[in-house]
């Protein structure tokens, strides 16, 4: 399981790229895409057309680090606007690896409780 810290962003692209795209290829990816230097800190996940691989880039420490992860028999779940880049938190990170619809996930809202029944 991946673990950032709190603070990080993490940002998903739904636009298909190829697997076979390598640190360099993915960095240039960065900078069209997100508009984001690729060593800003931030983590940046990209799939293919089918998407069942998935690809994660993000600078740690002193160098480019690269998750990959292939489904066998399934794909992941993405939201169906196509072709967009979004942001999301290091729980819907986990669902969405997993293979759960990370976009269904939410905190529960804060229950104050002021008086009692």
């Amino acid at each position: 399981m991946l673990k950032f810290r709190e603070e990080i962003k993490i940002y998903v692209s739904t636009k298909p790229v190829d697997a076979r795209k390598s640190i360099d290829g993915l960095c240039a990816l960065v900078s069209d895409y997100f508009s984001e230097n690729p060593q800003c800190g931030s983590v940046f996940i990209f799939f293919n057309k089918a998407k069942d691989k998935v690809k994660i880039l993000w600078w740690h420490a002193n160098g480019f680090a690269l998750y990959y992860k292939r489904l066998e028999k399934h794909r992941f779940i993405l939201p169906r606007n196509s072709y967009e880049t979004f942001e999301i938190t290091q729980a819907q990170l986990h669902g969405l690896l997993a293979g759960l619809d990370f976009s269904l996930m939410r905190h529960f809202p804060e229950i104050s409780y002021h008086q009692y029944a």
